[in-house]
């Protein structure tokens, strides 16, 4: 799962969310290098010929735009979102891929946690309310995962409400 509940103990939860990164960076390095050697071999045949640089710029400008499409990829890919939840109140804090920051407090009386199944931009989406505000969480994750997710959210926020 690309989330931790970093501290689980009254009276206070901390949560941690990421996106899925499925390809590390040696396997990039890897990936790249295995691509490159593959992408020789229609070379071979056309050494000493004059179709041989048409081809091999073809060739470098694809192997180039996989490798920026995925260093792109990396780097949009770069959020994290930190959700605590305590006795007096709810605080969501997101780090975007640009390395700006965002922040939702809400009293965590108050705090609502809800499912959108349709409606979202994705399926099973998960916001929180509270504070005059609408604030989503892990639109990142997989759908399983957001509802898995849900579940626990629930579980801690009524935790705090029935005590």
């Amino acid at each position: 799962m690309p989330y931790v509940w970093s501290c689980k103990e009254e009276p206070e939860y901390c949560l941690e969310l990421w996106p899925h990164s499925s390809l590390p960076n040696k396997g990039f390095a890897i990936f790249i290098i295995i691509t490159f050697i593959m992408l020789n071999f229609p070379l071979y045949g056309l050494l000493g010929t004059k179709y041989f640089w048409v081809i091999f710029t073809f060739l470098f400008v694809m192997l180039a735009s996989v490798w920026y499409a995925l260093r792109r990829n990396y780097k949009d890919r770069r959020i994290l979102e930190k959700l605590t939840i305590t006795s007096e109140l709810c605080r969501l804090l997101r780090q975007n891929p640009t390395g700006e920051h965002q922040s939702w407090e809400c009293n965590r009386y108050w705090t609502k946690i809800s499912l959108h199944e349709t409606g979202g931009p994705v399926p099973n989406y998960i916001t929180l309310s509270g504070g005059g505000r609408v604030v989503e969480i892990g639109s990142f994750l997989s759908e399983p995962e957001r509802k898995d997710l849900y579940l626990e959210l629930i579980k801690v926020i009524k935790k705090f409400k029935y005590n």
